[in-house]
């Protein structure tokens, strides 16, 4: 299967113009490298990244003409960045490590903010960031601005077809996933022969996929899905190259995503490694 990248461009009103400068809040992996190249090709002229330590790629620094590093934890010093830099325009990409959020020593304006929230959930904590860069003026953009080109199709993506009772585990686990991820359990199950075998709770999808896999054996389904009424301005689900790895590793048979809404990071890579792994990708 070939790869033809197009032009990125924005997801949000077409008729606006790419911003000059963009912030970027830069978490784990991949994926804030790859926004920010997109985001160059798009026209954006300066880029301003607030960085995490122990948890942004080093990488960073050659994307960025303005950077701060930070503690998880230190809000009002990320605000105060982007205020002075005159960012406009924010972007979040990547995952900050879940034991972090535990281990994180908040400033002040991170304990006003969390003593506001009545659930403390990845939507209500981000939820409210973006409240506050609203504040300093800073319009924060869906996670797939400039990414467009990475998002899942239907259908048939990589890997050998699925069989039958394949196909009728990604049904069965589409139903029940689109149920627990209205409850913020999490947006990833796996599933083999009409049973259930992990749900993703706050170790995350690789973790859950490895749980699964052992539980399975091997050829269990994995499906990723939205939540109902989706932010995407920072809960994009991704597929990337360590996620096939582990599932590689797990011996999982397929891997499910919802179109239209996942991103596809390294999209050439991951067809390629899907293909040599006997893994079926497909969205739907």
């Amino acid at each position: 299967m070939t790869f033809v990248q197009a032009r990125p461009s924005l997801s949000i009103d077409p008729q606006m113009e790419t911003p000059e400068v963009l912030g970027l809040i830069a978490g784990s992996g991949v994926y804030p490298l790859l926004l920010a190249d997109a985001a160059r090709v798009a026209g954006v002229k300066k880029i301003i990244v607030a960085a995490f330590t122990d948890e942004t790629s080093v990488e960073i620094t050659n994307r960025a003409d303005e950077i701060e590093w930070l503690r998880v934890g230190q809000l009002g010093r990320l605000l105060n960045f982007f205020r002075a830099a005159n960012v406009r325009h924010a972007l979040m990409a990547g995952q900050i490590a879940p034991g972090n959020l535990f281990s994180l020593r908040p400033d002040f304006k991170t304990m006003f903010l969390l003593a506001r929230l009545k659930e403390r959930n990845a939507e209500s904590i981000f939820g409210a960031i973006a409240d506050q860069l609203a504040e300093i003026g800073a319009e924060l953009l869906p996670a797939t601005t400039f990414l467009e080109h990475l998002l899942a199709p239907a259908g048939h993506i990589a890997g050998p077809k699925l069989k039958e009772r394949e196909e009728a585990d990604v049904t069965f686990g589409f139903e029940i996933a689109k149920q627990l991820s209205a409850l913020n359990v999490g947006q990833t199950i796996v599933v083999k022969n009409g049973t259930v075998l992990a749900v993703e709770a706050f170790e995350g999808t690789n973790e859950a996929i490895k749980r699964g896999g052992s539980l399975g054996k091997k050829n269990a389904i994995v499906v990723k899905v939205t939540k109902p009424k989706q932010d995407m301005r920072f809960d994009v689900p991704v597929i990337g190259l360590e996620t096939l790895r582990v599932a590689a590793e797990a011996k999982i048979r397929a891997i499910a995503v919802e179109a239209g809404c996942t991103l596809l990071l390294e999209r050439a890579a991951l067809v390629d490694l899907a293909d040599r792994s006997k893994i079926s990708l497909v969205g739907r």
